[in-house]
């Protein structure tokens, strides 16, 4: 199949000849002015706004393309280092991570929101609309009526058509990168643009086909400025769109527009956005074999995420049922409420590793393993102790056009939901460090506490036995074995627990999770060998999974090994990941195992569950010809990126995962 001209042109990266610097150095005119925060943010979107160059692809039918190259700062570093003396800044200092209402807006129209907005947002709500009426004006001097009238339109006024509401909402994502927001999340996305597709196949302006090729056009808007929005690696841009789960009425939401978004996604074969799929032991098996059918594709999605578990984990931590039902996927994983919620779902981290490490280095007058695991859970509550009273006074630069997309007055000292996440980091590690230590030291005492705490801190010289059967043949999590599968469940009960009760400092609640992200290489760096067998400098698994040299036959043990845990207490997210060798999707027969073999995990109780197509043979070709392998897809931890754009680190570990068949 020929590839879409639009497609090609933004393959070939031809869009970036608009590009240009804005030139400006706000910050210290800001200093010298003596402007607040908010006042700086909404002149820079006023500014960053004029600053743009309306620009129309070829055929494309949604638009608006980012052409300023840089986003100049609003604080010189004298000034950020006086904020950050009184004040806790996570990440940027920017919003993050945050689900807009985007659907309120669809349906209202920028106008009627911007009635009841205070002045600084007024004045960026005019900004976008100015920019949106130039667009307009291009449109026009092009012969492209239709697109004039419908930037005419939109998001002025209320969308009603299908292509009214896709290119508002391209807009209003636009208007938000602009205004210095990231990981701005897209929500439940076939559930509010429903309407708007049932409407017009009713009235006979759309078909199926018109439309997807309209959803199609939507997703490739995604990818024009995606290089911009950087996280910690190329790719990481938290562009995350939902589809399916339970709907308001208790029924399943899955529906003709989310198959034709799995359609989209599988044709363009683009990594934004990036799907979600939410999911229950009610769910269908054919939406689990469409599901496997864009995993195929090797994209590394959809994620799924199952209701059974999440919608009451998240009811247990005081979200209203309502919220809880219509929850939305954060960049990577985490739960977050759109329209009323300002959680900040990445805020800590917690090593499992280093909790073992630090009890067994503290563990001298340990006589029993049951001595050691109260060792253990002490330690464990001492770093959640230290973690919490690390954070505190949480400041964030406000955001004028992101609170006229949310119910909060301001958005950037909260709203309704303001709870604080915290990732589990090498939780597996930590799991099969205690199995270890159980049968080597307390039931078989071939050793002392003390002899494997010097190999440890020696990184096994010496000790080349221990260290073999340490990595190959002692008790591992993911091989559906009890004897280190329990502690598996243990550490994630003893982190709920130590989180649990806790307010903090915006009033919120704590969550636990099983998510990773970058720290399975950065909290591994901190630390040394530990004592199942991982040598120092080795990662550890990525997000809620086996490590990576644990010897296992196949997917079904790591599913039986991590739905053991009572998963509802770790809502915070943090996926299971399976990695499949490419050649275990080579018929309908091998995809419709696939399929089954999530449905099987969902019902099993797991939370969140995401699948990687590999081929190592084409990865080892793309480290040494990356220009044969442009568009080589891999699974990172909670998005997908090109494999040729990551650091070798994170290349190296994607590599050195479990290649599944079933």
């Amino acid at each position: 199949m020929n590839t879409p001209p639009l497609l090609q042109y933004i393959l070939e990266k031809r869009h970036h000849q608009y590009r240009h610097p804005t030139g400006f150095t706000l910050a210290e005119e800001y200093a010298a002015a003596g402007l607040s925060p908010r006042e700086r943010m909404a002149d820079r979107f006023c500014r960053m706004c004029a600053a743009q160059t309306p620009v129309l692809l070829p055929d494309e039918q949604i638009c608006f393309l980012r052409t300023t190259t840089e986003l100049p700062d609003i604080f010189t570093e004298a000034e950020w280092a006086r904020i950050k003396e009184k004040h806790f800044i996570h990440e940027l200092g920017f919003l993050s991570n945050l689900c807009p209402d985007y659907e309120g807006v669809l349906r209202e129209g920028l106008l009627a929101r911007r009635e009841r907005a205070e002045a600084y947002s007024r004045r960026s709500i005019d900004a976008l609309l100015e920019l949106t009426d130039r667009y307009a004006a291009l449109a026009e001097q092009s012969g492209d009526a239709a697109l004039a009238a419908v930037l005419r339109r939109v998001p002025r006024y209320p969308a009603r058509t299908l292509r009214e509401a896709l290119q508002a909402l391209r807009i209003l994502h636009f208007g938000l990168w602009l205004e210095g927001e990231y990981h701005n999340t897209v929500g439940r996305f076939d559930q509010f643009m429903l309407p708007y597709y049932e409407a017009d196949l009713a009235a006979g302006r759309l078909t199926e086909e018109s439309a997807l090729a309209l959803i199609q056009d939507f997703f490739l808007s995604f990818n024009k400025d995606s290089d911009m929005y950087p996280g910690v690696q190329q790719g990481d841009n938290g562009q995350s769109l939902v589809l399916g789960g339970r709907r308001a009425d208790g029924k399943d939401g899955f529906n003709q527009l989310s198959a034709l978004c799995l359609q989209a996604s599988h044709s363009l074969h683009l990594i934004d956005p990036k799907i979600n799929l939410r999911v229950s032991r009610d769910t269908p098996l054919e939406v689990f074999r469409l599901g496997s059918e864009l995993t195929k594709a090797g994209l590394g999605f959809p994620q799924y995420s199952n209701d059974d578990v999440v919608i009451p984990g998240l009811e247990a931590l005081g979200y209203a049922p309502e919220d809880a039902a219509n929850y939305a996927i954060a960049a990577c994983w985490e739960f977050i409420i759109p329209r009323v919620g300002a959680d900040i779902a990445n805020i800590g981290a917690l090593s499992f590793p280093r909790v073992i490490d630090k009890a067994l280095h503290a563990a001298d007058g340990c006589e029993s393993f049951e001595e050691f695991l109260a060792l253990v859970k002490k330690t464990l509550a001492a770093e959640v102790d230290a973690i919490c009273a690390g954070i505190g006074d949480v400041w964030f630069v406000p955001a004028p056009l992101m609170d006229v997309m949310t119910d909060a007055a301001d958005i950037s000292t909260g709203a309704k939901y303001n709870n604080f996440g915290v990732h589990g980091t090498g939780a597996a590690t930590g799991a099969d460090s205690l199995a270890a230590i159980k049968e080597l030291v307390f039931e078989k005492k071939q050793l002392t506490l003390a002899q494997l705490r010097n190999a440890v801190d020696t990184d096994f010289e010496g000790c080349e036995d221990l260290l073999a059967y340490l990595r190959w043949e002692a008790p591992k999590t993911g091989c559906d074995d009890d004897r280190a599968d329990c502690w598996l469940c243990s550490l994630l009960e003893w982190f709920a627990d130590a989180l649990a009760g806790r307010t903090n400092c915006r009033g919120g609640v704590w969550r636990a999770g099983t998510g990773s992200a970058m720290f399975y290489l950065w909290h591994a760096q901190e630390l040394g060998a530990s004592p199942d067998g991982r040598r120092k400098g080795e990662p550890f698994g990525t997000n809620y999974s086996p490590g990576l040299f644990t010897r296992i036959g196949g997917p079904f043990s790591v599913i039986r090994s991590f739905t053991k845990p009572q998963l509802g207490r770790t809502v915070n997210g943090g996926p299971l990941t399976l990695e499949f060798h490419h050649t275990m999707f080579a018929d309908e027969e091998c995809v419709t195992k696939v399929a089954l073999l999530v449905q099987e995990f969902i019902r099993r109780g797991g939370h969140q569950l995401q699948l990687n197509v590999v081929s190592m043979e084409d990865m080892k070709d793309a480290q040494l010809h990356p220009e044969r392998h442009r568009q080589l897809v891999v699974r990172v931890w909670g998005w997908s990126a090109y494999f040729v754009e990551l650091d070798e680190a994170y290349q190296n570990h994607v590599m050195a995962r479990q290649e599944y068949v079933v």
